[in-house]
């Protein structure tokens, strides 16, 4: 049970962080969710939001940090 409660404890950080970090990007001005490739659909009374290209540079960036993390490790 206690690698149980480490590994919570660890991915709440974890989240805190990541969420501290989407809302200092928020405020900087970067267009993250308003990227040419996104798609917004604006109903009468609905808006709907399918981040496709912020998803996918998420993803390389993350890809790439975690790639660097690696090989220092070695």
């Amino acid at each position: 049970m206690f690698g149980l409660g480490r590994m919570l404890v660890v991915l709440g950080v974890a989240l805190i962080v990541v969420g501290g970090i989407v809302m200092l990007l928020g405020r900087s001005g970067l267009p993250l969710g308003r990227l040419p490739g996104d798609i917004v659909y604006r109903g009468k009374n609905t808006s709907v939001y399918f981040p496709w290209v912020s998803s996918i540079l998420i993803s390389i960036v993350l890809s790439i940090v975690l790639y660097l993390i690696g090989r220092l490790r070695r």
